[in-house]
């Protein structure tokens, strides 16, 4: 009887796949999935969600903080990016991170919009990135289908899924429930492919 490709593939891969050369070592180690502390980031100028997660494993995810900057339109553009700015780095100075996961930004068909929200982005990402963390861009598509399985999920059910995730209810604060589903979404994609 014929052996199936998969059957095939897999003696391959075990003989050392494409790296089977002479003189080439071959390492049996798999990448290490995640395991820590992760910030989640949802940008927006005058509504940046955050939320802080400690992941363990799928079964072991535990929601350490939430919250919503809401600023006001009185507020300047220049200080609603210190205010995000400031949030960032508030939470790296209470909680040891190990990880920055914030949401790209989506397709907008207004040029401003699209300026003030990677400029909200950029606010966050900066004091990260000077704290030497590393900070990791997922698009809301990818956010949806690694989360909740449906890359055109609504706001609710990412509220939903997060809260049978992890046991957090977050109600309407959907921005809260957006960066902890970045978070996540980081924490269950992400691999350490240096061992």
């Amino acid at each position: 009887m014929a052996k199936s490709s998969r059957k095939l593939w897999a003696e391959y891969v075990a003989r050392g796949g494409p790296s089977a050369k002479k003189g080439v070592a071959v390492s049996s180690k798999l990448p290490t999935p995640f395991q820590g502390v992760v910030l989640g980031i949802d940008p927006s100028l005058r509504g940046s969600g955050f939320a802080i997660l400690d992941y363990r494993s799928s079964s072991d995810i535990r929601v350490i903080e939430t919250c919503t900057l809401k600023l006001k339109p009185a507020i300047s553009q220049i200080e609603c990016l210190g205010a995000i700015g400031n949030q960032v780095e508030d939470f790296i100075d209470k909680h040891k991170i190990k990880h920055v996961a914030i949401e790209e930004t989506i397709y907008v068909q207004n040029y401003q919009t699209a300026q003030i929200l990677g400029a909200a982005r950029g606010a966050a990402i900066a004091v990260a990135a000077m704290r030497g963390l590393p900070v990791f861009e997922y698009a809301p598509l990818r956010v949806k289908q690694a989360v909740v399985g449906a890359g055109r999920a609504s706001k609710e059910q990412v509220a939903k899924t997060m809260q049978g995730l992890t046991g957090t209810d977050f109600g309407l604060r959907f921005d809260e429930s957006d960066a902890a589903a970045v978070a996540l979404c980081h924490a269950f994609t992400w691999k350490d492919l240096s061992v």
